[in-house]
């Protein structure tokens, strides 16, 4: 499977973490013959989040897309745990980043969005977020082609002077992590 991939460059440093999504009903996207027979997908506006374990929809995406509940869950949230319906749908991110036949669950989402993102789609790919010069870069890669370990494969100099500190420091010198307290007081509690 070829790797799909997009970022998004925010000109400050984001708070949230949002694209435009495409939603369909699900079907295989390799069959020619369902292509051409299912309506086209619906734009949606998405948020990233992960802190949320599952990708959830809203209403009107249900409505617009005319998704059918596949069954119903219990999921837990802000507001305790409920009984939802689930359904089974296919995703477009940006750039062509298509995830088929993906199941969620029916939610409330508040805030300009109607698709919470989770792990079940962020844990299939490469994610990346840096903020170099106070501007937030946004990358996601789908499959997952590489480990991407900062300290492993280029190590920074901060990274490597508190891993280098953390082997020698005394219990009263300061805390390597910069807190100003003492290292048993802090880090080596």
């Amino acid at each position: 499977m070829d790797a799909h991939s997009f970022t998004v460059k925010y000109n400050g440093r984001a708070n949230q973490l949002k694209t435009d999504v495409l939603v369909s009903i699900a079907f295989d996207p390799h069959d020619p013959s369902q292509t051409e027979s299912f309506p086209p997908p619906h734009k949606f506006v998405a948020l990233y989040d992960t802190g949320a374990t599952n990708t959830v929809v809203s209403e009107r995406v249900i409505n617009e897309c005319r998704l059918k509940p596949t069954g119903v869950t219990r999921v837990q949230h802000v507001g305790g745990i409920s009984t939802t319906e689930v359904f089974l749908l296919n995703i477009m991110l940006p750039n062509e980043v298509g995830i088929p036949q993906l199941k969620v669950s029916k939610g409330v989402l508040f805030g300009g969005f109607d698709v919470l993102i989770g792990m079940d789609i962020l844990n299939r790919g490469d994610f990346s977020l840096t903020n170099k010069d106070g501007k937030t870069t946004f990358s996601f890669r789908y499959p997952s082609i590489e480990c991407i370990d900062f300290v492993k494969n280029k190590p920074s100099t901060i990274a490597q002077s508190k891993t280098m500190q953390l082997g020698k420091v005394g219990r009263n010198q300061p805390c390597p992590c910069g807190s100003g307290k003492k290292y048993k007081r802090c880090c080596g509690k």
